[in-house]
């Protein structure tokens, strides 16, 4: 497992010191938990952005949402 080191606000720190201590879990859980929920929406976000880029710089023409046949 590979180790990295973050630097957070004293305040963040606190709470994640807080609810680590509370809960019995260590700060590393909640570090590691943050990080799976959110990078999925990073790496989609990136993915998009590039699309869109990729799109404009194209010849294609855009498709009307009145014209897609969405399943039901």
């Amino acid at each position: 497992m590979k180790q990295i080191n973050v630097r957070v606000p004293d305040a963040l720190s606190a709470r994640l010191d807080a609810l680590a201590a509370r809960t019995g879990r260590s700060k590393t859980f909640y570090a590691v938990e943050a990080l799976e929920e959110h990078i999925e929406e990073y790496e989609d976000y990136f993915l998009a952005k590039d699309a869109l880029a990729e799109f404009r710089q194209s010849d294609d023409n855009a498709i009307d949402l009145a014209d897609i046949d969405w399943p039901d």
